[in-house]
């Protein structure tokens, strides 16, 4: 059992089936299974502005058949060419703001699939490198 971040090589590939056995603290993401450490907290400006949106977009789907969440909510991220199961998702992300309009996506541990809007804010924190990773993969799936 892995209980702490140390304790993994960040040097290799991991699969969702990996980091469903992690029981460590640090909120991390894959992106293509490499790991992506997630700060500990945001900084307050960024928790405004998702409390913000967040409350205008659910009042929306409250009238319609959506779902709509905030971080930490995974979304993993599928390869539409290759059987879906735990050992083949190589990316599990956690959006700020995440709208599921095609319900039959969501399961008990998030969402399997592409949602269909995904909302990341931005602050002085976040790495150019992430960003450009996170939005590829967006553009990529959808």
């Amino acid at each position: 059992m892995i209980t702490d971040i140390n304790q993994l090589d960040l040097t290799i590939q991991y699969t969702y089936a990996d980091y469903l056995t992690w029981q460590f603290e640090d909120r991390v993401e894959l992106i293509r299974g490499v790991i992506s450490k997630m700060s500990p907290a945001p900084m307050r400006l960024h928790q405004e502005v998702l409390g913000n949106l967040f409350v205008q977009i659910y009042r929306f789907c409250e009238n319609h058949p959506f779902k709509v969440y905030a971080a930490p909510f995974d979304v993993r991220v599928i390869n539409k060419r290759k059987p879906i199961n735990n050992q083949s998702i190589l990316s599990v992300v956690q959006p700020d703001i995440t709208v599921i309009c095609e319900l039959n996506k969501l399961d008990d541990r998030g969402c399997l699939g592409s949602p269909d809007w995904i909302i990341e804010i931005l602050s002085p924190g976040n790495s150019k490198k992430e960003m450009k990773e996170k939005y590829s993969l967006y553009e990529e799936n959808g």
